[in-house]
């Protein structure tokens, strides 16, 4: 069942009346409990992309279906509480509030969803622990390894169960060991009923998918399925 439909999906960008398309209409499904790698070189196209599919820009132009329903028929409030409770987002950068513990990282997409307070620690704990930082969990964000932080980030992104986490290059700030294991955490989550879509220009990481879609002038160049990719 098609949890993300695009069709003919357009963004251009204006500065001083001057237009700059990053995506030429672009066309594809993406089915619950898929592992996505979204592929291309520097400027394709392929963040903008993500962010558009993540809720956190609108597109100029086509149509975007997320679970049946189009964007333009969710009110802002509705977005919101989508991009809350539906969607998880990893940031290559962690995006952590550097000064505040990984439990209190972890809480902060609780205080806006319809969950009651007495549950916000039980639920950030198990997210913490399900990505294997239990020991890190009352440790500031600053005084965590990059490895560390991606892991939190992730615990961050699942606290509400989503239906989709959405990775822009998350192993982007990463030494190759630290890569490894926050894509084998990817991995366990997308066996365990999540879907993963995420962007990389790393082969070794978008092997850890099961399809890989290639962005190229803010077009669709291949879509490819490849289960010997799987793990």
């Amino acid at each position: 069942m098609s949890l993300i439909e695009i069709k003919d999906l357009k963004k251009s960008y204006i500065h001083e009346e001057t237009e700059t398309p990053a995506l030429r209409g672009v066309t594809f499904n993406i089915n619950k409990g898929e592992f996505v790698a979204i592929m291309g070189p520097s400027g394709s196209g392929k963040s903008t992309l993500l962010h558009i599919l993540g809720f956190l820009d609108l597109a100029s132009g086509g149509e975007y279906r997320f679970d049946s329903k189009t964007i333009g028929d969710y009110t802002s409030r509705e977005m919101a509480r989508v991009r809350n409770e539906k969607i998880g987002f990893v940031f290559q950068a962690f995006n952590l509030l550097p000064r505040v513990s990984v439990l209190e990282n972890v809480k902060l997409p609780l205080l806006y969803a319809n969950i009651k307070e007495r549950l916000w620690e039980e639920k950030a704990r198990f997210a913490i622990e399900s990505v294997g930082l239990s020991h890190r969990a009352g440790h500031e964000a600053y005084r965590l390894s990059g490895g560390e932080k991606q892991r939190a980030a992730i615990a961050r992104a699942l606290v509400n169960d989503p239906q989709v986490i959405f990775a822009d290059e998350p192993t982007g700030n990463l030494d190759s060991k630290s890569g490894e294991t926050v894509m084998e955490i990817l991995d366990k989550l997308n066996k365990e009923g999540h879907t993963i879509v995420l962007v990389t220009h790393e082969n070794d990481i978008a092997a850890y998918s099961r399809r890989i879609l290639r962005i190229r002038d803010g077009k669709l160049e291949s879509d490819v399925r490849d289960p010997a990719s799987a793990r």
